[in-house]
């Protein structure tokens, strides 16, 4: 589950999370050109894992063909563990990705992680498009997540068989902003990621729902539990400041129904939203697992965090409009791990 080479801070791995943005005026070739540089960049500084989103009709977004992109980022990468941040299992057959995560693993033994959500990673009409039908919702995610670990045994009995998949070393995650994957991954016995990030309101239940009622499986003998972070990181408070307005923009289109490319900073954020508006996406950022600052500013607030959720890894996201001011923020976290 760590590899052999990934440093820590103070006690637990980092990795990382990538959404793999567009910016204004870039294309989706140039994300995955800064993917796999950043990919490189943070392996050879210690990070535990990659992982990488799957969004749908987000014009920000390229990691919506999620399979596809880890392959690639994975045969640019050397040991680093690459995985699905995660995989919306409710929009796909659940053979079709023990195929193509069985296909990774044979490309690249023991470095898949499977990360699995039951939301949409999108709006009513592109899960339709996706699906065909929406009778195949997050209800049905216990059966389906049941259906793909078969297709994972190396059973030849089975009338359907995933070829390859069956018998893959594919580690399986469970992901959630709410008690539903806790609860779920704590009766199977599986890792948990928790996007505190996305739903800090729910983080301390949702922890504290996984510990009571983990029950030990052949995959975890004790409770793993993963925490995602938003962090930017700069050499002074004030540079990360103006880096995170891009970061307010992005929330605030999503608020707004009219989601865009990644926006490059702005001076005067508040010349942009009104007083509703603002208190709406302060309060989604303004929380302990969204951290904006400096490296001593940083360090106290994962410190904190840390203390508060006794977590056993973090995953940590950074939106920058500059490349290489993302890549700064994952250097300057990197010298913080030992």
């Amino acid at each position: 589950m760590i590899r052999e080479n990934a440093k820590k801070f103070n006690g637990i791995p980092m990795s990382v999370l990538d959404l793999a943005m567009i910016n204004e005026g870039s294309h989706a070739g140039e994300s995955f050109k800064n993917s796999v540089d950043l990919a490189q960049h943070v392996e050879e500084w210690g990070f535990n894992r990659y992982w990488l989103a799957e969004h749908h009709n987000m014009p920000g977004i390229a990691s919506s063909a999620t399979s596809v992109i880890m392959g690639h980022i994975a045969g640019e990468t050397k040991e680093m563990r690459i995985g699905s941040g995660g995989i919306m299992l409710p929009n796909h057959a659940p053979l079709v990705i023990a195929e193509q995560f069985g296909t990774l693993d044979a490309l690249y033994p023991g470095r898949i992680d499977l990360g699995l959500g039951r939301a949409p990673g999108s709006d009513q009409a592109t899960a339709y498009a996706l699906r065909r039908s929406l009778n195949s919702g997050g209800e049905q995610f216990p059966e389906q997540l049941e259906e793909l670990r078969a297709y994972f045994e190396d059973d030849p009995t089975m009338r359907v068989r995933a070829v390859p998949g069956g018998g893959a070393d594919v580690l399986i995650w469970l992901l959630g902003s709410s008690d539903f994957s806790a609860r779920l991954s704590a009766e199977l016995g599986l890792p948990f990621s928790f996007a505190s990030h996305f739903a800090p309101q729910f983080a301390m239940q949702a922890l504290q729902i996984y510990h009571q009622n983990f029950k030990p499986s052949k995959v975890l003998k004790e409770p793993y539990v993963m925490m995602g972070i938003s962090l930017i990181m700069a050499d002074t408070d004030d540079e990360a400041l103006y880096l995170a307005t891009s970061m307010q923009q992005m929330f605030l289109n999503l608020r707004k129904g009219t989601p865009t490319r990644f926006s490059p900073p702005i001076e005067d954020q508040n010349a942009t939203w009104s007083a509703y508006e603002q208190a709406a996406v302060e309060q989604m950022l303004n929380s302990p697992s969204t951290i904006v600052g400096s490296p001593e500013t940083a360090k106290l607030k994962l410190e904190a965090f840390l203390q508060a959720t006794k977590a056993d890894e973090f995953i940590v996201s950074t939106g920058t409009f500059s490349h290489e001011a993302r890549l700064r923020s994952y250097e300057l976290l990197g010298e913080m791990m030992k």
